[in-house]
């Protein structure tokens, strides 16, 4: 058992990725949360590619990236949603500055803890992390999900939600960021996202993976035309093309087990 190996190192620099977009989120600057979640994709891909080169794949290294994504993409995720929550429900007007939404979630913390309202709602961002826990462990033991996924990842989960924190401190009001931004921040959307998304993470739907064992396209069509949409979106429309990314993920996996593997 080899615990401080290429990969499993990699693996906790995901998890401290995590650790710090968590204190961010708690300090009052949500805006800049997202961006080292970014370093926790990166580590999380780059842990498993370096294993399977390195053959050193295991049980041990299979529970620590594990260990490590309930936090980084559940945990996380979670907490973004429910420091943004508050300021959403509080206010008609779209906050845009990240100390102006902590203090509406400071506030409401203080009225919970007080017992000075009964405005919960903002919990049901804590779904995240909880489902992103039953997601992570039915995966650990789950034996169809060697190559594919059923559910939806967590990582592609988080990667929907940093929408929210990217929407509200972008640089660039442009139109079609405002509505975006008009569209996803009501209370009712975000509740339904959460709740969808949650539900997702432990549906039993099959979800192909990018991980490659040859390059050649035959065999990875699917990945491959998949990959070439994200970047024409990307190219197109920036960050705003991150939920384009997920329908398209859901619809290439559909196509992929109606067609492809058929």
């Amino acid at each position: 058992m080899y615990l401080f190996n290429i990969p499993n190192i990699l693996t906790a620099f995901n998890l401290i990725c995590g650790i710090f977009s968590i204190i961010l989120s708690l300090s009052g600057r949500v805006d800049l949360a997202v961006y080292p979640v970014f370093g926790s994709l990166f580590f999380d891909y780059l842990d498993g590619f370096t294993a399977r080169l390195l053959k050193q794949q295991g049980e041990i290294g299979k529970q620590l990236d594990s260990l490590a994504d309930v936090i980084s993409f559940g945990l996380v995720p979670g907490i973004w949603m429910l420091v943004i929550l508050p300021s959403v429900l509080a206010t008609d007007m779209i906050s845009f500055n990240s100390y102006e939404v902590y203090y509406y979630f400071t506030m409401w913390l203080a009225a919970v803890m007080n017992g000075e309202t009964l405005n919960y709602l903002p919990f049901v961002a804590l779904l995240i992390p909880v489902f992103s826990m039953f997601r992570l462990a039915k995966f650990n033991i789950d034996e169809r999900q060697t190559t594919s996924f059923i559910g939806l990842p967590t990582p592609a989960n988080t990667l929907f939600f940093s929408l929210f924190p990217l929407l509200l401190f972008t640089v660039e009001k442009n139109a079609v960021a405002l509505s975006f931004i008009q569209f996803f921040f009501q209370p009712v959307v975000i509740v339904a996202c959460i709740l969808i998304f949650s539900f997702l993470l432990i549906a039993e739907l099959s979800l192909f993976s990018l991980k490659f064992k040859q390059f050649s396209f035959k065999g990875n069509e699917v990945r491959y035309l998949f990959l070439l949409m994200v970047l024409i979106a990307v190219v197109l429309l920036k960050f705003l093309a991150i939920p384009i990314i997920i329908v398209l993920y859901l619809v290439f996996s559909v196509i992929d087990n109606k067609f492809v593997k058929n």
